[in-house]
């Protein structure tokens, strides 16, 4: 079977215990990823979802690996859109990894289908979501502000 699969790596001068945090924090995640955040205690076999800012569930699943601070997997599936719901789930993994004066985040999201929708949204949305976690651990503010809401392109 074929996949689809999106992936992005990103260097940013901070400790894996402090992007680890960034990726987990409800309230940090607020600021960088436009209002959107995730639920979950992160701990593997435990529910996630990602929720938009006006409380709609985005995306839902469970998180299958949790290894702080250097993986996180998230089995996720696309709530609102019924078009990408259909699509099944995908799977999300963050693996952070110190070099000598950084942190590489890679961020691989694959799901068993080939020419998936749900990653080709997915390949617009994870560039901005992390230059923004990058540039508001490095210099404390994001670099976008605003997004096109997602749902208005659905």
């Amino acid at each position: 079977m074929s996949k689809s699969e999106f992936i992005y790596t990103i260097y940013i001068k901070t400790t894996p215990e402090k992007l680890w945090d960034a990726l987990t924090n409800v309230e940090f995640m607020k600021q960088y990823w436009f209002g959107t955040h995730c639920e979950s205690d992160w701990r593997a076999g435990s529910s996630w979802r990602l929720v938009f800012a006006d409380g709609q569930t985005a995306d839902a699943g469970e998180i299958v690996e949790s290894v702080a601070p250097k993986r996180l997997a998230i089995r996720w599936r696309n709530e609102w859109n019924p078009e990408l719901k259909e699509e099944g789930y995908s799977l999300c993994v963050f693996d952070i990894e110190p070099t000598d004066s950084a942190v590489k985040l890679t961020v691989t999201h694959s799901l068993d289908k080939e020419g998936s929708k749900l990653i080709e949204a997915v390949s617009g949305g994870w560039p901005q979501v992390l230059s923004n976690i990058k540039s508001l651990l490095e210099t404390g503010q994001v670099v976008l502000a605003q997004h096109v809401d997602c749902r208005e392109k659905a």
